[in-house]
């Protein structure tokens, strides 16, 4: 009957200490306004800000607002980056330069609770020669909001609220900012906020389900 209850035991153990470890940590995302060049007729996610990109005569901007994991998975802007379409109509000016750009304020999923997002539109900004990209925007799209680390926050008074903030794998529940290193809070090496069991309760389980296994032998060692 010890036997039976013990090997019972083992049993219940080894199946929760499958579902826990089953479970893996949820990505998190960040809801904000990603900033796109042109390249070749696509989309190319931008390698410095809109604050210090100083784009030439002819290039495509882009901005498309969204949660995303990082860069590799960043939602591009629906509008194909055409310069003729969208500044075609613009005679160029000595002394300036014309910018396409597009405005992609995305989807209903990725907009903040409360808010909807604006259309989708594009314009052709004629700014100075040594204009920058946010200058650009700024022409045709303000009021632009940043916070103070020069975030790009809204555009067009959208969203209203927020910037840059870490969400849930589903981009609806807010969780903990940033930590003052610069990796997300719930990133941090021993922090079990993503969603998986602790590796501490892990070793433990595994601890017991040993000894369960180990009374178990004995058992039948003594009924021999």
């Amino acid at each position: 009957m010890t036997r039976t209850r013990l090997l019972s035991l083992v049993l219940a153990l080894g199946a929760a200490l499958t579902v826990l470890g089953a479970g893996p940590a949820q990505a998190a995302g960040y809801r904000y306004w990603s900033f796109w060049q042109s390249g070749g007729g696509k989309w190319t996610y931008a390698t410095e800000g809109p604050a210090t990109a100083r784009p030439a005569d002819g290039s495509v901007n882009g901005f498309r607002f969204s949660v995303s994991e990082d860069s590799g998975d960043s939602a591009q802007p629906r509008t194909a980056p055409d310069f003729e379409a969208i500044c075609g109509r613009t005679p160029p000016k000595d002394g300036t330069k014309r910018i396409a750009l597009v405005i992609d304020p995305g989807t209903a999923e990725d907009a903040p609770k409360g808010e909807t997002p604006p259309a989708s539109r594009s314009a052709c900004a004629q700014v100075g020669e040594d204009a920058t990209s946010a200058e650009a925007l700024a022409s045709v799209a303000k009021p632009l909001r940043y916070n103070s680390n020069a975030l790009l926050c809204g555009i067009s008074g959208y969203p209203r609220t927020g910037c840059g903030e870490q969400v849930s794998g589903s981009g609806d529940v807010p969780k903990a900012p940033a930590s003052s290193g610069g990796q997300p809070a719930g990133d941090r090496a021993g922090d079990s906020a993503g969603g998986g069991p602790s590796a501490g309760l892990l070793a433990g389980l595994a601890a017991v389900l040993a000894l369960g296994a180990a009374a178990v032998w004995q058992s039948r060692r003594r009924k021999r």
